[in-house]
């Protein structure tokens, strides 16, 4: 790579972040005011898609979406999207055709403005804390008794090698089996190309299409902990199968 192309990837990068946080400050005040009322959070994240296409379209990034699934009216599912980018946090709200709260990093709460915003509404989570896993997973089968669908990353965080998943935690699915609901596998194929992270960072990042795939909800209606290897190894392997046929297919 020339110096001239990286040094357009990396202000190109630094333009992504700008781009956001300018809009999250313009957008804040009306998100501050529907923050004030649990019964307008489906507002709010209505905002959030408006909020994330508006990032996206201002620097050049399009997403296309193949979905295999169809969600079930008042129905709750838990969503386990691969982790490869900081893109990914905006995706999910832009592909995920269902009102859901996110359980994210505890840590997202020290940030100024962006703290109230996330607590508010999403379920924080630190990862080196079991008090703080098990209060995370009582209060997102709250959401699902409301029929309020929960996106979790099972991966815990952003993998260093983006074509090969990292080791998937047990809450998604231990949440999934105590709710009896259903696992919907979501594989983000290519955000890493466009917005890397990990060693890949000092490479900027470039526009492009955001590729996504929907997989069908695998059901949990009879399983019990009992099953719960089984489940986090049937949905690894389905988002592993994807990245694996994408990278082959290039």
């Amino acid at each position: 790579m020339s110096l001239f192309v990286l040094t357009l990837r990396r202000i190109w990068r630094v333009l992504f972040f700008l781009n956001a946080f300018v809009w999250f400050i313009l957008l804040f005040p009306f998100f501050y005011i529907l923050l004030l009322k649990e019964s307008w959070f489906p507002l709010v994240f209505k905002l959030k898609k408006v909020w994330g296409n508006l990032i996206l379209y201002c620097v050049g990034i399009r997403y296309s979406v193949e979905s295999h699934f169809k969600p079930e009216p008042g129905k709750a599912y838990v969503f386990c999207p691969n982790h490869i980018s900081y893109l990914d946090i905006m995706l999910i709200y832009l592909v995920i055709p269902v009102y859901f709260h996110t359980i994210g990093k505890a840590e997202l709460r020290r940030i100024p403005l962006f703290g109230n915003f996330f607590s508010k509404m999403n379920i924080p989570l630190d990862r080196k804390s079991r008090m703080s896993g098990h209060r995370a997973i009582i209060r997102a089968s709250e959401d699902i008794k409301k029929g309020i669908s929960i996106t979790l990353f099972p991966e815990g965080g952003i993998i260093a090698t983006p074509t090969k998943l990292g080791k998937f935690k047990n809450g998604p699915f231990k949440l999934a089996i105590s709710n009896q609901v259903a696992i919907v596998p979501i594989s983000f194929l290519n955000n890493w190309e466009i917005l890397p992270d990990g060693e890949e960072t000092n490479t900027g990042g470039w526009p492009g299409r955001a590729r996504v795939i929907i997989h069908k909800a695998i059901e949990t209606q009879g399983m019990t902990d009992a099953n719960l290897s089984g489940l986090k190894e049937e949905t690894f392997n389905v988002i592993q199968k994807s990245l694996d046929n994408y990278g082959s297919n290039k």
